[in-house]
């Protein structure tokens, strides 16, 4: 086998995007939570369900898990790449809308986490964002994600 034809095949297995839903556990008492005690392991069910469903799970989309993606505040998050934006806050029920959004290519911007919508997806008072609003804006800058 060559490198030409190996790197063939291997690009031809890769989806056009990833979703990675966080389904990291911490203890009860752990004061930033986390996305599994928010239901992401269903939520991840449902987008893998979904996914599979419309026929997108062999070229267009792959569901996987993660570990913690350091968005503990607006979780359930989905990492969605190589677009590299997150969604925040996500339900089961917002899972027709994220593959709809797949398919039509245009980010669910209601759940897109941003600099500027941080602190509401998080439920945070103006005190406690301000360290948020700073962190989602200098990842903002390295992402050069417009949303």
């Amino acid at each position: 086998m060559t490198s030409g034809h190996a790197y063939s095949t291997l690009t031809s297995l890769q989806r056009k995007r990833y979703l990675f839903v966080c389904i990291n556990r911490r203890a009860e008492d752990n004061p930033k939570g986390c996305c599994a005690a928010k239901d992401s392991e269903e939520v991840y069910r449902a987008l893998k369900g979904e996914v599979a469903a419309r026929g997108l799970a062999k070229l267009e989309a792959r569901v996987c898990t993660s570990s913690c993606l350091d968005q503990c505040d607006t979780g359930v998050t989905v990492l969605v790449e190589p677009d590299h934006f997150f969604y925040g806050r996500v339900t089961v029920a917002d899972v027709p809308e994220i593959v709809d959004a797949l398919v039509t290519r245009r980010p669910v911007k209601r759940l897109v986490v941003t600099a500027d919508n941080t602190m509401e997806l998080a439920g945070m008072s103006d005190i406690e964002g301000k360290t948020a609003r700073k962190a989602a804006s200098e990842w903002g800058q390295r992402a050069n994600f417009k949303a």
